[in-house]
């Protein structure tokens, strides 16, 4: 069996992982249980990973999609973070063109704001300083007028002038993904839909984990040398199966964000920008026709796996965005869609949650389970880094990482110098398939060096897709999503694989229908099963535009 991520492979897939002992367990799939098996991988360890959702499903397909740099930390005096997060930014733009592009932030100065002239002057040099940044993305100061030819729609009253510093753009869920398919071409064997139940021990030491398949009911046994817990936001329920919650715990914060369509919200421009009533900042982002803006930061204490958006934490982002643009006067219908993530935070008593530092922090218990808390999408490699070294010295592993040179998969695209020749080329042969010049570019950005995989699809299976009713692209996204995305579930690709449920709502109510049909087909759904996905979607849309 080659290294393969089809979720028609399942079973395959699952009696490999009891079969071995591994020398690594992960359990947890967002960015930094992804980040964690590929590093161990690449080490020589031999890794499995589980997750209970599917990859990326808690906070890393609902962040701010940023891979920033910390500019807010600079604030709060965190100068090794910030430098640490500023290098990383460039390493993971290197390694993944196509989930990551570097893109114009503006900051606009006001009189009583956050941010003065000469105190955003010299904070965002020294963020260029500390975060390395290239020359040609240094941070360039504006006058008033410089800063509405920018962005027309800004307030225009106590306007001083602006600043412009580079942020990364990403598609969290995808990059998870990437990562995790590197990972899984290396050898290590990763499973979504598979929940840890309880560790298991001898003589005190954690040696593997009781899991339960969530598609099949199936209990398994999984032994391992170490397990690391990077489970996010369930850390410390990991850490009480352990008896090893104590010290520092984890305490959630909400976040909110809201998408709107770029007709009633036209910003030309990212716009990092304060909130009139609490001081806190807030990012509006144009991207693909839309604008999304977020994001809320208030402590969580609901169901971890279901967070929902509020009226509350809804009008709080429309009143914050009618303040700072001033002539959209958005409204409640204006919102398309939304997403809502929990951050897992180190909690420091007295502070508010955007207060709490976002550092990680690694717990090693007893029992020798690793945990991980905290920490930011951007720092995933680095965290990965600490964690293997830790695992490695345990095990006599003498390699290094290595993941700063590794590509990850898709990201053979030349590097981010050679990525827009390399999308040129993809745009025209999609042309040549039958795409327009938009989906064709929309294609090669969101599978990088993959897309000639889906491609390929397109021209084969085009009798296939018609019988499913669906387009040869959509169908082409679909098959290769299933063969070599671990795709189980609607969700999985209208959530992590696309994002068409945040950032385009109408082409999945346009499309559920046909893809529903087909994924029952492919993994044979009873007709029980049909309705539990058909329902489960359904609710995902529901929830997306509905607060609570």
């Amino acid at each position: 069996m080659g290294h393969t991520f089809s979720s028609e492979k399942r079973q395959d897939y699952v009696m490999k992982l009891k079969r071995e002992e591994l020398d690594l367990l992960v359990i947890g799939g967002g960015i930094t249980g992804a980040g964690v098996a590929l590093d161990a991988q690449v080490r020589g360890l031999k890794t499995g990973l589980v997750e209970m959702q599917d990859f990326a499903a808690g906070t890393s397909s609902r962040s701010t999609k940023l891979v920033h740099g910390g500019l807010r930390y600079l604030k709060q005096l965190e100068m090794k973070l910030v430098a640490e997060v500023g290098k990383e930014r460039s390493v993971v733009y290197e390694n993944a063109p196509h989930v990551t592009s570097p893109k114009k932030m503006l900051l606009p100065i006001y009189k009583d704001g956050t941010f003065g002239k000469l105190s955003t002057s010299v904070g965002l040099s020294v963020y260029d300083r500390l975060a390395d940044v290239k020359k040609s993305e240094r941070r360039h100061m504006l006058s008033k007028r410089q800063t509405l030819q920018e962005e027309p729609l800004l307030r225009k009253e106590k306007l001083k002038g602006g600043g412009i510093y580079v942020e990364y753009r990403t598609d969290d869920a995808r990059l998870t993904i990437e990562v995790l398919k590197e990972a899984v071409r290396r050898g290590a064997i990763a499973l979504n839909y598979v929940k840890v139940e309880s560790l298991l021990y001898e003589n005190g030491k954690a040696i593997g984990a009781l899991v339960v398949d969530q598609l099949s009911g199936e209990a398994h046994k999984i032994f391992a040398k170490k397990i690391v817990n990077a489970t996010g936001p369930w850390v410390d329920t990991i850490r009480e199966q352990d008896r090893s919650k104590e010290g520092k715990v984890v305490k959630l914060s909400k976040g909110v964000h809201l998408v709107i369509d770029g007709s009633r919200f036209p910003l030309k421009q990212a716009v990092y920008f304060d909130t009139e009533k609490d001081g806190r900042m807030m990012f509006a982002i144009p991207r693909d026709g839309k604008t999304y803006v977020g994001t809320t930061d208030t402590f969580y204490e609901g169901e971890i796996a279901s967070p929902r958006m509020t009226a509350a934490d809804r009008d709080y982002i429309l009143d914050a965005c009618n303040y700072m643009f001033p002539s959209v006067q958005l409204k409640r219908e204006d919102v398309e869609s939304s997403w809502t993530g929990l951050r897992p935070l180190i909690y420091e008593e007295g502070k508010t949650a955007s207060e709490i530092s976002r550092k990680d922090e690694i717990f090693v218990s007893e029992s020798g389970l690793i945990s991980i808390a905290g920490g930011k999408l951007t720092g995933y490699r680095k965290m990965a880094e600490r964690i293997v070294n830790i695992v490695g010295k345990e095990l006599g592993v003498k390699k290094e990482c290595e993941t700063e040179d590794i590509a990850l998969s898709g990201g053979h695209v030349g590097g981010s110098k050679g990525f827009e020749g390399f999308i040129q080329r993809k745009i025209e042969e999609g042309m040549m398939l039958g795409l327009s010049k938009q989906e064709a570019k929309e294609l090669a950005k969101r599978y990088g060096s993959n897309v000639s995989n889906v491609f390929a699809r397109m021209s084969k299976l085009r009798k296939e897709a018609e019988a499913f009713h669906l387009s040869a692209s959509l169908y082409a996204q679909l098959r290769y999503g299933i063969e070599e995305e671990m795709v189980e579930t609607p969700l999985d690709f209208f959530i992590r694989r696309t994002s068409a449920l945040f950032f385009n709502i109408n082409w999945v109510e346009k499309w559920k229908e046909p893809v529903i049909r087909c994924m029952r087909d492919t993994f044979e759904w009873t007709q029980e099963e049909t309705e539990k996905h058909e329902r489960e979607l359904a609710a995902e849309l529901y929830f997306a535009k509905t607060p609570l």
